[in-house]
């Protein structure tokens, strides 16, 4: 099975873009401390429906919703 349409429009999403509604977080977040402004948030989510599993960061020097597996 591939991934839902919900997740391929995930992908597309900035950092300021909310999970869908099918997307559940998956341990806690993790925390990374730096000078400010540089700390920034990683947390971890799982599709419902396809199984994705995806990476949320706050850090500007990543990708917003990273897609690890589908």
């Amino acid at each position: 099975m591939g991934i839902c349409s919900h997740c391929q429009e995930q992908v597309k999403k900035t950092h300021r873009g909310k999970p869908h509604q099918d997307l559940i977080k998956v341990d806690e977040p993790r925390i990374f401390t730096g000078a400010p402004p540089r700390g920034y948030e990683e947390q971890d989510f799982k599709c419902l429906i396809c199984e994705a599993k995806f990476t949320q960061s706050s850090s500007k020097n990543d990708l917003a919703w990273t897609l690890w597996q589908g």
